[in-house]
């Protein structure tokens, strides 16, 4: 049978889409479920109140940003570039990789708290929490 087949000089006139259907629902369905993962991971947008949060690392770098948008590192007053040289010391000591924490007020601008995690990613620290705290 299958050398009557090959002699066949037949032109292909009709192309099967029915694979081509079930890959592209496959896909639309994995970016489904990522797109709605990657949601659900976000911030809200109600910082600095959140009704769950997670205890924070003893060791982390304490990181604080008053409504003015000053940085205060450990509770004194901290430019950035003193962030800089705290955030290489921490990771130069810590074993499991170098975290900082991070309060910001609430009235802090966000781009305030943008600048501070780039210059922890500046310095390959890339474990970050923000605290937050419960509504009342």
């Amino acid at each position: 049978m299958a050398a009557a087949r090959a002699d066949d000089d037949e032109i292909i006139s009709a192309i099967n889409v029915t694979p081509l259907v079930d890959v592209v629902l496959v896909l639309l369905i994995v970016l489904m479920v990522t797109a709605s993962y990657v949601t659900s991971r976000s911030l809200p947008l109600q910082l600095p109140e959140a009704h769950r949060g997670d205890a924070t690392p003893s060791g982390a770098l304490d990181v604080t940003i008053d409504a003015s948008g000053h940085t205060w590192l450990d509770d004194h007053p901290a430019d950035d570039a003193a962030l800089r040289a705290r955030a290489r010391a921490q990771r130069a000591e810590g074993t499991d990789g170098a975290h900082a924490t991070i309060s910001a007020d609430r009235a802090a601008a966000h781009g305030d708290v943008v600048r501070v995690i780039d210059l922890l990613r500046d310095e390959h620290i890339a474990r970050f929490a923000i605290r937050v705290r419960e509504p009342r």
